[in-house]
């Protein structure tokens, strides 16, 4: 009798451990999970520090009102940060389920549930939270002894600081969980995947077919209404207590990711606008089909870019118009001291805002370069029929740029109406000296210049940067070797 031998292709699970580890996208991954980490831990130390600073003010030290909004900014911010690395690594992870497509097939035809395969990648996504975590960790802690070093040099000592605050396990055991929930929600599409599909590549779901989910766009829109409800109460709230913005907050994370929810149908119809913009040659007309043609791939690169900028925007506007409330709220003028401490206060938010635009500006990089590798032969097949490798590197840039330009936009538009209602349902109720009579009530959104030409500006820049790695992974591989089969 003859044996039998059975080959098992090679995969994530019949390879080394923590082989998978080498895969495409997840190094991107680990570097937003550390990111994520270091970005919480930072946090906690900075309005720790910031919190004793206040205290140690003499105009402004006996304010509970300050202090309560110092301990809810923390909060939020912390939520924040975990909201950015949940979206970029659920988007990360389902891209990287699009390219396994064929090896989870095969898995499935030799017996694998699409349940194990998708708790494989839950697992897989757990593991890079916790490495992410752990570094994020050690780097924030390094990187906040030295803030408080520098900051001790310019502006003097601030008494009862110290590194052990009780909070900094928070953000890194949030980092761990929300990225293994965010790997397990980016992993759902594995239970579609059938051994048929063992005979193709990557598979993205096409325009129709993703507009063919009624269940979804539903949902996204009920999201949107119920998140714009409680913008607008946490408004009227902050009227009276400071406590609105949490109300506010909530409703942000609902409105923003109902409008995630609802990307593939959204920005499908502002990508092609802005393609229009670029002329009719053959490079550019292709960067605009390739953009519409799989809206979820194009969806995700474009919602981590318009979070970024959505985020910058949304605390610029909101530290500019906490300007205008408080000098409102003072009878038209604030003390000298009190003005310098908000601006530091203000430079500090900033860049602590700014790590979560470069999380997700890591998440567009990563998505782009993934997107590129799973295409390999279909750049392969452009080249064959005549297309340049100039061409090819245009095409790819073109379709970054369409992304980031409708992006930004968007990102501008949310972030000045986010940055509005944060300002105004936090400060709002507050009384300010010298009489502490009279609240700043209603004021109109404040958009400082300066930010936004920065935005603008750092965003042309990660549309080169993002673009830079791609195209040369597009034109490194010969025709024949991209169109041969996997």
């Amino acid at each position: 009798m003859s044996a039998v031998t059975t080959v098992v292709p090679d995969t994530t699970a019949t390879g080394p451990r923590f082989g998978w580890l080498r895969d495409r996208g997840m190094g991107a991954s680990i570097l937003v999970a550390v990111l994520s980490s270091a970005f919480g831990v930072v946090l906690v130390e900075a309005t720790a520090y910031i919190g004793r600073m206040l205290q140690s003010d003499p105009y402004i030290g006996d304010s509970e009102t300050l202090a309560v909004v110092v301990a809810i900014l923390s909060v939020l911010l912390i939520g924040v940060a975990l909201y950015v690395a949940a979206i970029v690594t659920a988007n990360t992870f389902a891209t990287i389920v699009a390219g396994r497509t064929r090896r989870i097939a095969l898995m499935r035809l030799i017996g694998a549930t699409a349940r194990s395969q998708r708790s494989e990648v839950a697992g897989h996504g757990f593991v890079v939270g916790a490495i992410g975590a752990v570094i994020g960790l050690v780097g924030g802690l390094l990187v906040s002894a030295a803030g408080i070093a520098v900051a001790e040099r310019l502006i003097g000592v601030v008494p009862d600081v110290t590194l052990v605050q009780p909070g900094i396990l928070a953000p890194v055991v949030g980092v761990a969980l929300t990225t293994w929930a965010a790997a397990w929600s980016g992993s759902r599409r594995v239970l579609t995947v059938t051994p048929l599909q063992a005979i193709g590549g990557s598979v993205e779901r096409s325009h129709e077919d993703a507009a063919a989910r009624p269940a979804r766009h539903v949902g996204a829109l009920l999201l949107i209404i119920l998140g714009t409800a409680l913008l607008g109460f946490g408004v009227l709230v902050g009227l009276v207590t400071p406590l609105g913005v949490i109300i506010a907050f909530v409703g942000g994370l609902l409105s923003f990711t109902g409008i995630s929810l609802a990307a593939v149908r959204v920005m499908p119809p502002l990508l092609r606008l802005v393609g229009s913009l670029f002329g009719r040659s053959a490079t550019a007309r292709l960067a605009a089909e390739n953009a519409l043609r799989y809206p979820e791939r194009s969806s995700r690169m474009a919602i981590g870019v318009v979070m970024g900028v959505t985020l910058v925007t949304m605390f610029a506007v909101a530290l500019e118009s906490v300007k205008v409330l408080l000098t409102k709220a003072a009878g038209g003028e604030v003390d000298q001291d009190f003005a310098l401490v908000m601006d530091s206060f203000a430079a500090v938010m900033m860049v602590l805002v700014g790590i979560s635009a470069v999380i997700a500006a890591v998440g567009l990089v990563n998505l782009l370069t993934i997107g590129v590798v799973q295409r390999r032969r279909e750049l392969g097949l452009l080249r064959a029929v005549g297309l340049s490798n100039r061409q090819v590197r245009r095409m790819i840039l073109l379709e970054a740029l369409h992304i980031t330009v409708t992006a930004t936009a968007t990102g501008l538009v949310l972030g000045i109406l986010y940055g509005w209602i944060a300002a105004q349902s936090l400060l709002g109720s507050v009384r300010m000296p010298p009489y502490f009579e009279e609240t700043a009530g209603l004021v109109a959104p404040a958009v400082p210049l300066v930010p936004i030409i920065v935005i603008v500006a750092a965003t042309a820049v990660l549309t080169v940067v993002a673009a830079a790695a791609p195209t040369r992974l597009a034109t490194r591989v010969a025709p024949v070797e991209a169109l041969a089969v996997d």
